[in-house]
């Protein structure tokens, strides 16, 4: 006898949510590739529909997202249509989801991460020790804002949002004389040829996530959480389990400047860094610990923890 392979052929296409920038469909084809690899079914013309949505991250383009509000500005119509059955999963970048989902919803398969660290980019091929003082660096996250302040004061950060491209482009024109960007986004979209120089997790701790794409389903969805399971990244789950730790002992968001990174060991065993700051900089909290990999979420935890305990109050405020 036989096991029937999980199946929406016969009924309707398997829909995935997804934002609409470049990014967000090379993250959602790479994740309909995976599914038809694992499941010839999928495969077939027209067995997966990608469904773009437009989410209130996408309309706001004028301010920075701690402005707007946090972190799920890019994720909360996505998830709504994934609640209402308008479609089956979700697919986004791990750093813009927040630590609490909706009730009936959850993260139920991680694909493989890709480089987790930042790409410094400046008209004038200086790196970022060597731009002159005053040179205007851009970018819409606190995160690399206050380790860029926190390294050289005397340069002057704006917000510079919009997709990848799009700030390139405000890069070529002279709007700023640097900005900085995830290696992994630039490699799915076959841009690292472009990157100055990549910045080491010692130069610039990573976001919390950053280079993960996380899958979202509903939790009663047994037949789409099977359609994932063979996608499902063991390594990438720990290294973000942990990296998410810290943020939920934080309370973090997009108004508060934490970074993170986790990594499994040769010998089976991980290691975490983890760091808040104040947005301008002047402050730095760090930590690091070694633990067993099945302590990866109490390890991030108790990380955050102690960042919490040791940080000035009123160090997130944001002006």
């Amino acid at each position: 006898m036989t096991t029937a392979t999980p199946s929406h052929t016969s009924i309707a296409p398997l829909r995935i949510g997804t934002r609409g920038s470049p990014l967000a469909l090379a993250q959602a084809h790479e994740t309909r590739d995976r599914l038809g690899a694992a499941h010839p079914h999928l495969a077939e013309p027209g067995a997966i529909e990608i469904v773009v949505i437009k989410t209130t991250g996408d309309r706001i383009l004028d301010r920075t997202l701690a402005e707007a509000g946090g972190k799920g500005l890019f994720t909360k119509e996505i998830e709504d249509a994934l609640l209402a059955g308008e479609v089956d999963l979700a697919v986004h970048s791990m750093k813009d989801v927040p630590t609490v989902l909706p009730d009936g919803l959850g993260i139920t398969c991680l694909l493989p991460r890709e480089d987790p660290r930042d790409a410094w980019f400046s008209r004038s091929g200086a790196g970022l020790l060597d731009l002159p003082a005053g040179a205007v660096v851009g970018t819409a996250s606190l995160r690399r804002q206050a380790q860029v302040l926190a390294r050289r004061p005397d340069l002057t950060v704006v917000p510079l949002r919009g997709n990848v491209q799009t700030r390139l482009r405000k890069l070529a024109e002279g709007e700023v004389d640097a900005t900085l960007l995830a290696m992994a986004g630039l490699r799915r979209l076959d841009l690292a040829d472009r990157v100055t120089a990549v910045l080491e997790a010692e130069m610039m701790l990573p976001a919390v996530a950053q280079g993960a794409i996380g899958i979202e389903t509903r939790l009663d969805d047994d037949v789409t959480r099977a359609l994932l399971a063979p996608l499902n990244c063991a390594e990438t789950a720990l290294r973000v389990t942990a990296e998410r730790g810290v943020l939920t002992a934080l309370d973090g968001s997009c108004r508060t400047p934490i970074a993170a990174l986790a990594r499994v060991l040769p010998d089976g065993e991980m290691d975490l860094e983890a760091m808040a700051l104040s947005p301008d900089g002047r402050t730095i909290v760090t930590t690091s610990r070694r633990f067993p990999a099945a302590q990866a979420l109490a390890a991030g935890l108790d990380a955050g923890q102690e960042l919490k305990d040791r940080l000035p109050a009123g160090i997130f405020t944001v002006s």
